[in-house]
């Protein structure tokens, strides 16, 4: 599908709008006003705007990557950033218009590492079943990709022939483990030959090629034809979690790799591309700037006005990350 000039500017803006979410969460923590953890995304952001943007449709099935928490997923279905910031706040979000999480089939997480793959196929069972072409795009790390639970779930979503798009974002780390030293392969699309399904590696800094690549997956999955694996080579620009120690093992990352992939930031590679396609101008860049910025205030002082969630709330739960 060739894309229009608005649809390449709102993958631009996506991106932008998701980045300056995870800056939002990521200097709040600084400064004391977001509790809890945090682990940021920032420099994968094609990956989830890429892919979901115009690749799936309203009732399809999606399981986030926990990177950035979701965020850059929640904008591309089109949901409001306001229970993410207020939830990160330790604040309750009020008066959230536009769809639900669940409404643009997000149906939370988990905090178990692989369990993405099991709840994926589980997914997939429900999206054939159904009978409306729908599928299941199930993300996920090079961390991850170690779990027992994968293998489980790729093979049976192979020998169903489940409509599921396995995309994994592989910012070659895990936690603080480098991908070389603890898998035999350097590539996870490798795994995709041992259950005899199509295994494509692209680009993870490059969103017009993680739209492509997802796209044939998709259009593959609503054929019938089962399951695909894609695998994103991106990089994770802060540490695993903030606050913790961004190492790898128990030594610092090496500053050369970080500032080698900051050159190939995703979002200055994009801006660059339709700058010279003359799809944006420095005047629209200014103000896209301008006004994602104005909207990451306006978040903070939402989110400040918000409530403390209280026990006795009984839809408490319900209204925390996700906003149902």
């Amino acid at each position: 599908m060739e894309l229009t000039q608005d649809q390449l500017i709102k993958l631009y803006t996506l991106m932008v709008r998701t980045r300056k979410c995870d800056e939002l969460i990521v200097n709040a923590l600084k400064s004391g006003k977001a509790i809890g953890f945090f682990h940021s995304g920032q420099g994968s952001e094609a990956v989830p705007i890429g892919a979901c943007t115009f690749n799936l449709r309203d009732d399809d099935y999606l399981y986030p990557h926990h990177r950035g928490h979701g965020i850059g997923y929640m904008l591309a279905r089109g949901l409001s950033p306001k229970p993410f910031v207020a939830s990160h706040m330790g604040r309750v979000a009020q008066d959230v218009e536009g769809p639900t999480a669940r409404e643009r089939g997000i149906h939370g997480g988990s905090g178990t590492i692989g369990a993405s793959f099991v709840l994926s196929a589980g997914m997939g069972i429900t999206a054939k079943k159904n009978g409306k072409n729908q599928i299941t795009a199930c993300f996920f790390g090079d961390g991850s990709a170690n779990r027992g639970t994968l293998h489980e779930a790729m093979n049976l979503a192979s020998v169903w022939k489940l409509p599921i798009v396995w995309v994994c974002e592989n910012n070659l780390y895990a936690q603080y483990m480098p991908l070389k030293d603890s898998m035999a392969r350097e590539d996870i699309a490798d795994l995709a030959s041992g259950y005899n399904m199509p295994g494509v590696i692209v680009d993870g800094q490059d969103v017009l090629a993680v739209h492509e690549a997802v796209k044939a997956a998709v259009d593959r999955a609503r054929a019938g034809e089962g399951p695909s694996l894609v695998e994103c080579k991106t990089y994770r620009y802060r540490g695993h979690s903030e606050g913790g120690p961004d190492i790898s093992h128990y030594e610092p990352r090496p500053a050369k790799e970080l500032e080698e992939w900051k050159k190939r930031d995703p979002i200055k590679l994009f801006r660059e591309n339709l700058l010279q396609q003359g799809v944006l101008t420095d005047a629209d860049v200014e103000r896209i700037d301008k006004e994602i910025e104005a909207e990451a205030e306006t978040l903070e002082k939402y989110a400040d006005e918000c409530p403390i969630p209280k026990p006795e709330d009984p839809s408490v739960l319900d209204r925390l990350l996700y906003a149902e």
